[in-house]
Parts: C-alpha cells; sequence; structure tokens
C-alpha cells in the first residue's frame, strides 16, 4: 500500500518554472487567469509547459551520496533530526553552516536564518519525480536567499543540479536524533507565545525515535503499545529479502526474546525491514541484538543455494507484507 502524498505547502510568493520559458510565474490556479497576460486561463498557457516538466521518477534519488540510507530514513521515518551538510568547494561567503532538517515551521522547504545560516527540509513534497533535483533547487535558492526570510516552494529545472553535485561526496553524513524541535530557533529558551506554544504541539506529536550507534540507518522507536526498529538497508532486495526468509525459516531472525521480524517497508529504491520490539525494549537494549543480527545477515546474504520450500513460504509471507512508502 502507497503512503499518501504529503499535503503540498501553498507558501506566499512560490513560483513555478515555465519549462522552456525564461520567466518565472507565481503558482495560480489551473483556471485562472495565466498571469503572463495573455487572456488565457494558466492551464492552457504557461501552466501546460510547468505540467510537461514533471521529470521521471527517479527510484534512488541519494544513491551516491554518503549515507543514502539515513537520508531515507529521515525522510521517511524519523520526525526530528538534523545533519550538517558540506558542499564542493566549501561554504559561500556570508553562509556560516548548511543543516538538513526532516522539517522545518510550516513546512518551509528551506529557511536562511538571520545569521546567514542554511536549513533545509526534507519531508516536503516535491514538484517533479527526482526529489534530489527538487532539493537541490531549494538548496541553491536558500543559499542566494535573503538572511532572516523562509525559501517558497518552486518548480525546480529538468536540467538543473542534483544534491550529488553540490555536496562533497567525502564528506561524513551524520545525523542528530532530536527529542523536539527546538533546533527550529536559535535560541528555543526564549521562545514565548504563540511560537512557544506551536513548538510545545510539534513536539507532543513526535514520536520518541533514537539511531542505533553499533550499525548503520537502524532507527529505534516508541509507539502505543510497542516499540519498533526500522532499519534502511541498501542491499539489493531480492537478494535481502532471500537472505530475510533464510533466517525466519531458522527462527535467526529476531532480535531476541519478545521481538520479531513482522515486514518491511519500500522506500526510495531501498528496503526497511521491521521489528515489533517489546514495551520495555530501549534503544540501548537493542544495540547488541542488532550487531549480532547483521553478522547472522552477513552470512545470509552470501548464501547461493536456492531457497527451500520452507524458506521460499518464509519470504512470500515478508514480501505479502511490505508496504511502499514511496
Amino acid at each position: 500500500m502507497a503512503k499518501k502524498r504529503r499535503p503540498q505547502t501553498k507558501a506566499a510568493g512560490a513560483q513555478v518554472s515555465a519549462g522552456a520559458a525564461d520567466a518565472a510565474y507565481p503558482a495560480v490556479g489551473a483556471r485562472e487567469p495565466c498571469p503572463c497576460g495573455s487572456g488565457r486561463r494558466y492551464k492552457a498557457c504557461h501552466g501546460r509547459a510547468a505540467a510537461h516538466a514533471v521529470t521521471e521518477l527517479v527510484h534512488r534519488p541519494f544513491e551516491g551520496l554518503a549515507g543514502e540510507c539515513d537520508w531515507v530514513a529521515l525522510r521517511e521515518l524519523v520526525p526530528a533530526a538534523t545533519a550538517e551538510l558540506h558542499l564542493k568547494g566549501g561554504l559561500p561567503e556570508g553562509v556560516p553552516s548548511v543543516t538538513l532538517a526532516t522539517v522545518l515551521p510550516m513546512a518551509w522547504p528551506a529557511l536562511r536564518r538571520d545569521n546567514g545560516a542554511v536549513l533545509l527540509g526534507l519531508q516536503n513534497d516535491t514538484a517533479s519525480g527526482d526529489l534530489s533535483r527538487d532539493l537541490a533547487d531549494t538548496l541553491q535558492r536558500a543559499l542566494a536567499a535573503e538572511p532572516g526570510t523562509p525559501v517558497a516552494a518552486a518548480r525546480a529545472g529538468t536540467e538543473g543540479p542534483r544534491l550529488q553535485d553540490l555536496l562533497d561526496p567525502e564528506a561524513p553524513f551524520t545525523p542528530t536524533v532530536h527529542e523536539g524541535f527546538e533546533f527550529w530557533l536559535e535560541d528555543a529558551d526564549a521562545a514565548t507565545g504563540e511560537v512557544a506554544a506551536s513548538l510545545e504541539r510539534a513536539n507532543a506529536a513526535a514520536i520518541p525515535t533514537a539511531r542505533l550507534a553499533g550499525v548503520e540507518a537502524a532507527y529505534w522507536c516508541e509507539a502505543p503499545g510497542k516499540n519498533h526498529l526500522r532499519w534502511v538497508m541498501a542491499h539489493p532486495e531480492e537478494k535481502l529479502l532471500d537472505a530475510l526468509a533464510r533466517l525466519h525459516a531458522a527462527g535467526t531472525s529476531s532480535l531476541g526474546e519478545g521481538t520479531r521480524l513482522v515486514g518491511s517497508f519500500r522506500a526510495h529504491g531501498l528496503t526497511v525491514p521491521v521489528w515489533d520490539l517489546p514495551t520495555a525494549m530501549r534503544a540501548e537494549d537493542v544495540e547488541k541484538p542488532a550487531a549480532e543480527f547483521a553478522e547472522r545477515l552477513a552470512g545470509a546474504l552470501a548464501a547461493e543455494a536456492p531457497l527451500t520450500p520452507e524458506e521460499r513460504r518464509a519470504r512470500g509471507g515478508l514480501t505479502n507484507r511490505q508496504i511502499t512508502l514511496s
């Protein structure tokens, strides 16, 4: 079952590129008059070029970036997290830092702080089939924005750079998971009035989440009734499912007593196995079992023998419970 698309942010002053046209026009309704003054409806004028500017879907938009699995996790699974981004050639003058954030206030695509620092929002709907290109366009506009202003949603051109063109591939990508959204503000302790109330509401809605330290891109989360471990893996999907089936059939796919592998997500071209955990099992309690599972998985991935009938049944059960997020 595919995940519903996030609602499109209607930011004031949003710009829509008209594809082959050089000018940019404010985003308007399809039946409204086109802003170019032609007298035709937008959908029959510049909206026609914009509609055809959607690119072919890129199934692995973060492929080639450092920390691809964590990019997927921050996009789809983690409520509140940040990660420092490193640009090729270094930061422009007047930009002290560039930080990726899972989500920003008002669902802004990006924000230029008063001090010039840039925050890039990851969990926003995008206009094309290439999430990497859309985020790169937003990042470029944020770097050029006036300090102290948010960056509005826009349609990226089909020939613009992608994140892979802008970010240093050798720099580490190290997410920091936060309990709440205080990172939105330069001084969260000083927040008052509606700002403080909005922050409190956002924090109350965030599911407690933690990133495991011993394995890559595995995230524990606390949910009503049971906890979960959701682990983004970059192994080829078919080979990974075979390996998980081998372990499941052998009774070695769990993470200890009271835990069980319940299925997987598919997100941005990667597979995300999911385990149910007891409510008493905290993130630190999962570290050792996860490391031990990683060793068992490596062995199963190396196996080349055809699946046995029992392993095929286990694989069928896993694939039947697979959900596509994106």
